[in-house]
């Protein structure tokens, strides 16, 4: 089939499904738009498998809960993002200018031009590593002016809100995008936002993360840094720990995938991610506070109880922790099986395409 051809098709195709996310929307019942006629036949006849369509139409509905960035009128801001040039830093900017908002960047050879770059910004993020931020603060408060927005991506809250909040007068905010830099967008994402000072000048960059399906969670910053301890400091310990243990053990990484199942698959992505990155954030994160130490300090207690229980081939007590854990988990088990199935069907979609493309270098 020739390259125009298949332009064509995908014209069409993105006008279709304009069409049907805007039905979607419309509907506010996406379920409803979903049932009707039986598809099976139909898909069957033109060789489009289920899966293909399965995808297809959870996408859409996914993109019809996001409002679509046309569709709300927009005050343009004059913003100033610290650190633009880093990755979170550049999605930010890049949601930022394509929602309609003015927006300027500050990095480290910039600062000869501060007077310009925050002494007219509404709003001012600050996305530098946590380790820097309270420096830049100190910083850029030289130059805001008192009733300028100013907010940070940081993963720890409260020296950071302790910081902006003795450094500035006006309007605070902290926030903590629960995602990394590899994210297109905010849909489904959450962010933690911890209001310090006059919340109503960030009414509008709230109302915007949510415009594009953005989940904002609401707390203190001591809420914040308490419930970090399990769901960064933990994970990242525990990701951690496995990554070196595999890297003592030997394993050929690569070949162990062909072995492997969809989960061993997804853990292991989750330790290359990790190492992947610069080592100060999960570092950070795991030294930091001495709420984290201490948790990871429990955590490691936990796994030598068990690997002793495993030592000792102990399976009654073995069991007994594991009945009693699942009562914990037990409300979550529907949601998190429905989940993880679709995320690994939606990896084996992706592992069939990456085959095909490869098979079809080989021909090449």
């Amino acid at each position: 089939m020739a390259p125009e051809t298949l332009d064509q098709i995908d014209q069409e195709l993105i006008k279709l499904l304009g069409k049907r996310i805007a039905v979607l929307r419309e509907s506010e019942l996406s379920e409803c738009s979903e049932k009707g006629f039986d598809r099976a036949p139909l898909l069957a006849q033109t060789g489009v498998p289920e899966f293909v369509w399965e995808n297809f139409t959870t996408s859409c509905a996914a993109a019809s809960t996001a409002t679509s960035s046309s569709s709300t009128p927009v005050t343009p801001r004059q913003v100033t993002v610290i650190g633009g040039g880093g990755k979170m830093g550049q999605f930010f900017t890049r949601q930022l200018s394509t929602a309609g908002h003015q927006v300027r960047i500050l990095e480290p050879n910039d600062w000869e031009h501060a007077d310009q770059l925050l002494g007219n910004a509404e709003l001012v993020l600050i996305c530098v590593p946590t380790e820097h931020a309270v420096t830049v603060i100190e910083k850029a408060s030289q130059y805001l002016a008192p009733d300028t927005a100013l907010a940070d991506i940081t993963s720890i809250k409260t020296p950071i809100v302790e910081a902006m909040l003795e450094q500035h007068s006006g309007p605070v905010l902290s926030l903590h995008p629960m995602f990394g830099p590899g994210t297109d967008s905010f849909l489904s994402q959450n962010v933690v936002a911890c209001p310090a000072r006059t919340q109503e000048a960030f009414q509008w960059l709230l109302d915007l993360l949510e415009s594009r399906g953005g989940k904002v969670t609401v707390c203190t910053p001591q809420e914040h840094d308490q419930m970090m301890g399990i769901i960064q400091a933990i994970r990242h310990f525990s990701t951690f720990s496995l990554g070196v243990f595999l890297a003592e053990e030997g394993i050929d990484i690569n070949q162990s995938l062909e072995f492997s199942s969809p989960l061993y698959r997804l853990k292991v992505d989750m330790v290359s991610r990790l190492f992947a990155q610069d080592s100060s954030l999960p570092l950070g994160i795991m030294l930091h506070a001495e709420e984290h130490r201490q948790a990871i300090s429990r955590l490691a207690t936990t796994y030598s109880r068990l690997a002793q229980l495993v030592s000792q081939k102990d399976y009654a007590t073995l069991r007994q922790e594991f009945e009693s854990t699942r009562g914990v988990f037990e409300q979550e088990t529907t949601r998190a099986l429905t989940e993880t199935n679709y995320v690994i069907d939606s990896l084996s979609v992706l592992l069939a395409a990456a085959d095909s493309q490869q098979k079809d270098g080989q021909k090449t």
